[in-house]
């Protein structure tokens, strides 16, 4: 059943969403500091190239996986979009900080985004859904959306948000 005010406000949507794009991997980070800017990114490119068909990416970047930096690269877009999706970090290895990061600065979580994932992962994969933790919340009127690493599970992740960023968006205007 659809919701009569659901639909309305999708229909009042913000006409530009601004995105930010931020890859989390070491050894991303490294090929990219070492082939001058260029690396092999394959979860951060199909965000890009996702995000660009109805949205406009206002930046993008690699970083190692170190919460400082995590931080101090959101500090510098949050001004700049509406919405920031990390990829890479939300795993449980002892490297994979994003998710204990960015939940420190979360002013709301937005749980139904984490559970939705993991419900579709489950049905794809099996229980190797419990590994993940993709999480997102607000912070300073800007959605940030952590996502796995791995190609598919952003694939899967853009199948849930991509029509629905223009109604989060729509409600930090409130």
């Amino acid at each position: 059943m659809k919701s009569e005010s659901m639909e309305t406000h999708k229909k009042n949507v913000p006409s530009h969403i601004k995105c930010g794009v931020i890859t989390l991997s070491d050894s991303k980070f490294d090929e990219y500091k070492k082939n001058s800017c260029t690396c092999n990114d394959l979860s951060g490119h199909l965000l890009l190239k996702t995000l660009i068909n109805k949205y406009d990416v206002e930046c993008y970047t690699i970083i190692p996986d170190d919460a400082r930096i995590l931080l101090k690269t959101i500090q510098k877009m949050v001004d700049r979009v509406d919405i920031i999706i990390t990829t890479g970090g939300t795993g449980i290895g002892s490297r994979d900080i994003t998710v204990e990061t960015i939940k420190e600065i979360f002013e709301k979580e937005l749980d139904g985004f984490g559970e939705i994932f993991r419900s579709e992962s489950y049905k794809l994969l099996g229980t190797g859904a419990i590994l993940s933790r993709a999480t997102a919340g607000v912070y300073n009127k800007t959605i940030i959306i952590a996502m796995p690493g791995s190609p598919n599970a952003v694939q899967l992740c853009l199948d849930i948000i991509f029509n629905e960023l223009g109604h989060l968006a729509r409600h930090l205007k409130e």
